[in-house]
């Protein structure tokens, strides 16, 4: 006959459980934060005034509960708990955790691996319990609907605004600008440093130069850093707000889930609204500068008829290599040193070969630096200053370069002179 021997269960130790709890509010409003004080003050006493329970943190986020990113005080939560070092989890709703359907489930099941239950009080459900998982998905998809409609309410509010023509006054770290009262006004010493940007693009300085005058003179940026980035330079010199206009819509959220920002390419409306706030600097002045970026982009010849631009950049060294245009493909013209003697070659036949621009010329730069220094300058000598002010393009071809001037005169010249 067989012997049994019946081994009971051990039982479980009293031991105090380590418990931490996790606040979150979407916004940094005012009631929001108010909301935010009373469930930390609230959950600290509660889990403190517990005699089986050990304070393992109070962890927090005021951001957006549709993403994870940003979130570190969940995230702090969550690498707590995988260490090992809490075994209850208290939050106010699965809400509050996340309003993603899928990342609540992913953070429900993280936890129910490691032993770790996380209760939501308002629904009154523990994660830890397995045939619970089917009524938190169903109330989590419940959430992220509420926020879709939330999202698509705020959207068609936002729209509204735009076709009336009402226009953000909330600007952050504006160069030259603030809100006072709901309405956009000048800061004058930011304003003063946006022109003096302006004119010095105009005077012929590239973004690199701006960027190192603004930092040798001790210039910040209006958040206060020494150093400038010459995106930054560059979008200031394209923004219309800085002549008195407003551009709406020029991004838009792809998707309510990610938040995800892209730029409108056409797939949104725009409104341009015209006048919307004072001026720093004058249309004609704005108007200029994007001519002359326009101007500055370096075009080279494709072999169907197009043009695009290459990676090399605006010549604030040489003037020359702005002005010089290649009559036959339409690509601006850079300096090169060949056989001791410095030369002026057209983009396209530089980059792709002389059958992509057969009859381009190649021009001496002394040549060039004479002829026009005699005819234009005082003295007969080329003076780069002179001829920035008066010249406004080059075109060379062939047998002939036409200079335009800025008054509208045009005058041409046989190229006799040329290097081959």
């Amino acid at each position: 006959m067989k012997n049994v021997r019946i081994i009971p269960v051990i039982p479980k130790e009293n031991k105090k459980l380590r418990v931490a709890a996790y606040c979150r509010v979407s916004t940094s409003g005012p009631e929001q934060l108010r909301s935010l004080e009373i469930q930390i003050k609230t959950y600290t006493k509660m889990i403190k005034g517990h005699p089986d329970w050990i304070f393992a943190g109070m962890f927090h986020d005021i951001e957006s509960g549709l993403r994870l990113s940003g979130r570190n005080g969940l995230d702090k939560l969550l690498k707590k708990a995988a260490k090992g070092k809490i075994d209850y989890i208290i939050t106010k709703s699965i809400s509050r955790v996340s309003r993603d359907t899928l990342e609540v489930l992913k953070i429900i099941r993280f936890l129910r691996e490691r032993g770790i239950n996380m209760h939501f009080e308002n629904e009154k459900l523990d994660s830890i319990e397995v045939d619970k998982e089917f009524e938190i998905t169903l109330r989590g998809m419940l959430a992220q609907d509420e926020s879709r409609n939330i999202s698509e309410n705020i959207q068609w509010g936002i729209q509204r605004k735009f076709e009336k023509g009402d226009i953000f006054t909330k600007y952050k770290s504006f160069m030259g600008y603030t809100c006072v009262d709901g309405e956009i006004v000048i800061v004058p010493e930011q304003a003063e440093v946006v022109r003096k940007i302006f004119d010095l693009y105009l005077q012929g300085l590239s973004l690199g130069q701006i960027k190192v005058y603004l930092e040798s003179q001790g210039i910040k940026t209006v958040t206060g850093k020494e150093i400038w980035d010459t995106k930054t330079i560059q979008r200031m010199l394209t923004n219309e707000k800085y002549k008195g206009d407003t551009m709406l819509q020029k991004t838009f959220t792809e998707d309510f889930m990610t938040g995800k920002k892209r730029k409108n390419a056409g797939q949104r409306n725009k409104y341009y609204v015209r006048d919307s706030h004072s001026a720093i600097v004058s249309a004609e002045v704005f108007d200029k500068v994007q001519e002359e970026m326009a101007k500055r982009s370096r075009l080279v010849s494709n072999g169907d008829g197009t043009a695009e631009i290459s990676g090399s950049k605006f010549n604030g060294k040489y003037l020359l290599g702005n002005l010089l245009v290649c009559g036959d493909c339409g690509a601006t013209y850079r300096r090169r040193t060949e056989r001791g003697k410095v030369v002026w070659r057209c983009a396209t036949r530089i980059e792709k070969g002389k059958d992509a621009c057969p009859h381009s010329t190649t021009l001496d730069e002394g040549w060039i630096k004479k002829i026009i220094g005699e005819m234009y300058c005082d003295g007969g000598s080329y003076t780069e200053s002179v001829i920035r002010d008066k010249v406004s393009k080059i075109q060379v071809s062939n047998t002939y370069i036409l200079i335009s001037f800025k008054d509208g005169q045009r005058f041409c010249v046989g190229t006799r002179g040329k290097s081959e």
